[in-house]
């Protein structure tokens, strides 16, 4: 399980639009489908499964993988936690 935590001072529709470039780059890069449910972006493919959390002042990341991606577990976490950072934290 990968978990990712990335405060953010951006309003809600900031913090939503830069949210929607994480899943992009997610459906791009690992072919999945994404879908919002209120503040939950959900995100799932064969194998992976996961939530992007849309708080007041954080983006929470939960990223599932299965046996076949796990291994490709730290490549995953560290290019996810970068984008998370580009997008919601840009300095």
């Amino acid at each position: 399980m990968i978990n990712i935590t990335q405060p953010h001072n951006l309003d809600p529709d900031a913090a939503r639009a830069a949210a929607q470039q994480v899943a992009d780059k997610l459906a791009r890069e690992l072919d999945l489908s994404c879908q919002w449910q209120g503040d939950v972006l959900r995100f799932e493919k064969s194998g992976v499964e996961g939530t992007l959390t849309l708080l007041e002042k954080q983006a929470q990341m939960q990223i599932k993988l299965g046996f076949l991606y796990g291994a490709f577990a730290p490549a995953i976490q560290s290019k996810v936690a970068e984008k998370m950072r580009k997008v919601f934290a840009p300095e």
